[in-house]
C-alpha cells in the first residue's frame, strides 16, 4: 500500500453539547478504499464533511498530501464529493451537468467534450449525453453524479451513502462498478455507510465508528474475524457473544463448560466476552459436542437454515446447510480457531474508547 494521503490529527467536534468527534486520530493511504462505518450518529458523514470542507473541526487539523487544509474552502481542494441524493441540475442535459465544474474552470471545449465521452465511458453510459436526468433510472443518475465527479480528475473521491436509495440488486451492481472505477482511476475512496455488507464488500480498510470514538481499523477479513470489543462483533455480522471466564491460555469456560481456544495472554480466572460466529457452530448428535442442547427456532434464509439452540440456559444462533426440525436435541461443537476471545470492558464509557493499530 502506498504513501499517507491524509491525515486527521485530534479531531473534535460538537453541535451544541453533543460530541460528535472526540479526539479522532485517523490517516489514509493514497489509493486505498476506506470505508467509515457505523450506526446513525456514530460521527462517519461529519468526518467525510470535515475532510470535504463543509464542516469546519472544533480543534485539531486536516493535513492532505503534507498541507494543512483545515481552514481550505471546498472548491481549493483536491477531491469532490458524491452524495446520496445525486443533486443533478434537472434542466440541464447529462453533458452538461457533467461538464459544469469543468466550465467553471473555464477548460476548453475539445477539452470537455473528449472528458465527458471519456466519462461516459466510464460509468458504462455511452450516447447518453442528450439525455435529461429525469429520463434516468436511480442508478443511471448516481453513475452520472460520479462521472460529474471524476472528470475534474480528484485525487480523493468522497461518497457519503451513495447507494442508500438503491434497490438490492442495483445495489450489488453498483458495488461492483465502484470497485471496478476505482481500479482503473487509481484514485483514493473514502466511502460512509452503516451497511456492513456494502463495507465488507469494497472495502481495502473498514473505520468501525460508534459515538464519536474510532471502534477497530483492520482489513474486512480482520474486522469480521477478530473484533476487538463487542460492539464490533455485535455491529459486523451476526454473532454470539457470551460473557465467559478464561481458565488459562486456550482454555476459557462458556456457560460452565471449558472450550479449548487459540487465544493467550488474557491471564487466569478472568472474565472476558466470548464471541463465536453462527456459521462456526456445528451441531452433532447429543453427547459428541460440547454442550448438549434442543433446536427452539427455524427459519429458512436460502443458503443455509438460520436456528436457536437452546443450550445452558444460553439461545444460541446457528447457521447451516443441514436442517434440524424444532425439538431435535442436538450437541454443539465450535473447533477452538472459531472461538474469539476479547476483554470485557471495565465500564460504559471503554466500550467506545478509540483503538489505533
Amino acid at each position: 500500500m502506498s504513501n499517507k494521503l491524509i491525515d486527521f490529527i485530534n479531531i473534535s467536534k460538537s453541535y451544541g453539547t453533543q460530541t460528535v468527534l472526540d479526539d479522532l486520530n485517523l490517516y489514509i493511504r493514497e489509493n486505498e478504499f476506506l470505508t467509515l462505518l457505523g450506526p446513525s450518529g456514530c460521527g462517519k458523514t461529519t468526518t467525510l464533511r470535515i475532510l470535504g470542507g463543509f464542516e469546519t473541526p472544533d480543534c485539531g487539523q486536516v493535513i492532505f498530501d503534507g498541507e494543512d487544509i483545515t481552514n481550505l474552502p471546498p472548491n481549493k481542494r483536491q477531491l469532490n464529493t458524491v452524495f446520496q441524493k445525486y443533486a443533478l441540475f434537472t434542466h440541464m442535459t447529462i453533458a452538461e451537468n457533467i461538464a459544469f465544474g469543468l466550465k467553471i474552470k473555464k477548460k476548453s471545449k475539445q477539452y470537455i467534450y473528449d472528458k465527458i465521452k471519456y466519462a461516459l465511458k466510464l460509468v458504462n453510459l455511452d450516447g447518453y449525453e442528450n439525455r435529461m436526468p429525469d429520463s434516468l433510472s436511480g442508478g443511471q443518475q448516481q453513475r452520472i453524479a460520479i462521472a460529474r465527479a471524476i472528470v475534474n480528475e480528484p485525487k480523493v473521491l468522497l461518497l457519503d451513502e451513495p447507494l442508500g436509495a438503491l434497490d438490492l440488486k442495483l445495489r450489488q451492481d453498483m458495488q461492483y462498478e465502484l470497485i471496478r472505477l476505482k481500479n482503473e482511476l487509481g484514485i483514493t475512496f473514502i466511502y460512509v455507510t452503516h451497511d456492513q455488507e456494502e463495507a465488507l464488500t469494497m472495502s481495502d480498510t473498514i473505520v468501525v465508528m460508534n459515538q464519536g470514538y474510532i471502534q477497530q481499523i483492520g482489513t474486512p477479513e480482520r474486522i469480521y474475524n477478530e473484533p476487538e470489543n463487542a460492539f464490533v462483533a455485535d455491529f459486523i455480522g451476526e454473532s454470539n457473544i457470551i460473557p465467559s471466564l478464561m481458565l488459562k491460555d486456550r482454555l476459557v469456560k462458556i456457560l460452565g463448560v471449558p472450550f479449548a481456544c487459540v487465544d493467550e495472554g488474557f491471564g487466569q480466572n478472568k472474565p472476558v466476552d466470548v464471541v463465536i460466529r453462527p456459521e462456526d457452530i456445528c451441531l452433532r448428535k447429543p453427547g459428541e459436542g460440547s454442550i448438549d442442547g434442543v433446536v427452539t427456532h427455524l427459519i429458512f434464509k436460502g443458503v443455509h437454515y438460520e436456528m436457536e439452540v437452546r443450550a445452558n440456559e444460553y439461545d444460541w444462533l446457528v447457521h447451516s446447510t443441514k436442517m434440524f426440525p424444532i425439538g431435535t436435541q442436538v450437541s454443539i461443537h465450535v473447533d477452538p480457531f472459531d472461538i474469539q476471545i476479547m476483554k470485557k470492558p471495565e465500564s460504559e464509557d471503554e466500550e467506545a474508547v478509540n483503538i489505533e493499530e
